[in-house]
């Protein structure tokens, strides 16, 4: 059931400083989604139930890759969609960029379903719970389960992934960047600016 689209999201370009630390290249990101595709099959028995919904921007092209590697694994593909959480962030009043609103696609009935949020970089856990929000009011999963690329700690809520790629402890004020070709038009990388 799409929400009513509006102008999409700008992709800002997520490109490290000079001095930031490769921490995965292509290949290590494709171990560590495959691993995580090989996870959610092991805990999803019934993958006819599971539905893979990326937290934008990042989170989407994940959700898709995800999808593919299950296929490619079981053969069945899980359908993917998008959760957009701009209207549901508790910080929205101390962000100096307000986004646009994305068009939500999930599944029409979401009664008897699992839906695996999926993102690129777990933090403080807002977002996660701004997408959980957001879901509730389309109606009730049977489970929502997280899957994130990267687990960088700090958090402000008591939310954990269920999926991680990498534990990457980092300092509140370090920044880390995932680059992803079809959204960053450069090499799938992971980098982490230690300032």
């Amino acid at each position: 059931m799409p929400h009513t689209p509006h102008s999409a999201r700008p992709i800002i370009p997520h490109v490290p400083p000079s001095g930031a630390v490769l921490v995965l290249d292509a290949a290590a990101i494709e171990r560590a989604l495959k691993r995580i595709a090989n996870e959610i099959i092991e805990a999803n028995p019934d993958l006819n139930r599971v539905a893979l919904i990326g937290i934008p921007s990042r989170g989407v092209e994940l959700a898709k890759r995800l999808a593919g590697y299950i296929q490619q694994f079981e053969n069945v593909r899980p359908p993917t969609g998008v959760i957009d959480v701009s209207m549901h962030r508790d910080d929205i009043h101390t962000r100096r960029r307000i986004w646009a609103v994305q068009p939500t696609q999930l599944p029409a009935e979401l009664t008897g379903k699992t839906l695996i949020l999926i993102d690129d970089v777990l933090f403080s856990g807002r977002t996660c719970r701004s997408a959980m929000d957001a879901i509730a009011s389309f109606g009730r999963p049977a489970r929502i389960q997280y899957a994130v690329l990267i687990d960088r700690g700090h958090r402000e809520l008591p939310i954990r992934a269920d999926y991680v790629g990498k534990d990457l402890p980092t300092g509140e004020n370090e920044r880390v960047y995932v680059r992803l070709q079809s959204v960053d038009n450069g090499l799938d990388s992971v980098w982490i600016d230690r300032g």
